[in-house]
């Protein structure tokens, strides 16, 4: 299959790339910049420049596909301008939609694990994301709004599927996610911190084994699907401040609800207390996905994020 992938250099992109040229598909891959696309090339996809904002040059290519695979971000916006970030990805989404309609081709999204609140059980694939309201602009709950569309793209003939992937992914791989932010928080502040008793839960994956579940949601996925990438269904907070408190030789401490903005800073605030756990039960029966790369806290052991510079 011939497949167009946003996001192709980035941290989870470049491992869905590697994992579908290993699987025998011919990738296309976006490139905004020289290092980017040399990093494209470096893989052994072909080049496509462009960005998330040239949307009639995305359309253009999803059009020459067979198929697509959206995993850009705008990842710099997270903690400046995470609303405008949102307002691209929905752009994006609609503009590939469009252009598949009525193809049967498949589309494959990012998405997060926004688990409502009040769930009382684990978030499933079943489990629709709950509409936006305005006061979730600038948080990660507005992604339910993109993830939505593209489900909605299977009434319009397009093999639309989301994969959604935990708040962290982790692997040496990992640059510039939530791991690294807590990670260089600890560093900032001299302990590791967990909001209040650190009792809440967040999933976790593996970078190489989500990029393996994107090339299956491409390959086998229904329309109209939705998809969890997790290890389990999640590790307590506690247990992460621990993992990295143990790798940098610092003290783990609870960090009071009503510092946590303060402490975290107002983008990681508005998720670092929430208890997120999701199944995988859909995800490994129909698709057959396993994870078997590392845990998370198997890298903190292993000191993945805690050499020079990482």
């Amino acid at each position: 299959m011939r497949v167009f992938v946003t996001g192709a250099s980035g941290h989870i992109g470049s491992a869905v790339v590697a994992d579908l040229l290993a699987a025998g598909h011919e990738v296309v891959g976006l490139a905004r910049s020289d290092t980017s696309a040399a990093a494209v090339a470096a893989l052994g996809a072909t080049v496509r420049r462009g960005d998330l904002d040239d949307l009639d040059g995305l359309r253009e290519a999803a059009a020459e596909s067979e198929g697509v695979i959206h995993a850009a971000f705008k990842h710099d916006l997270m903690s400046t301008d995470f609303a405008a970030a949102v307002r691209t990805e929905l752009a994006v989404v609609h503009a590939l939609g469009d252009v598949l309609t009525g193809t049967g081709k498949p589309l494959v999204t990012a998405s997060g694990m926004g688990v409502p609140e009040g769930l009382g059980r684990p978030f499933t694939e079943e489990d629709a994301a709950p509409p936006s309201t305005p006061e979730e602009a600038g948080t990660p709950r507005a992604r339910a709004d993109s993830e939505n569309a593209v489900v909605g793209f299977a009434e319009r003939g397009v093999r639309s599927a989301v994969v959604r992937i935990p708040p962290i992914t982790h692997s040496s791989r990992d640059r510039h996610g939530l791991t690294t932010m807590l990670v260089a928080i600890a560093r900032q502040k001299g302990f590791a911190g967990h909001p209040g008793d650190g009792a809440n839960r967040w999933p976790a994956v593996h970078t190489l084994d989500v990029a393996r579940l994107f090339r299956l949601v491409l390959e086998k996925a229904p329309a109209g699907t939705r998809w969890h990438a997790t290890e389990g269904e999640g590790i307590p907070l506690r247990e992460i401040a621990q993992g990295i408190g143990d790798g940098l030789g610092l003290p783990v401490k609870s960090v009071p609800l009503d510092e946590v903005r303060s402490h975290f800073g107002p983008f990681l605030a508005t998720v670092i207390a929430r208890d997120l756990p999701a199944s995988t039960r859909t995800t490994r029966s129909v698709l057959g996905w396993e994870p078997t790369g590392p845990g998370l806290l198997d890298e903190f052991a292993a000191g993945t994020y805690f050499t020079e510079g990482g």
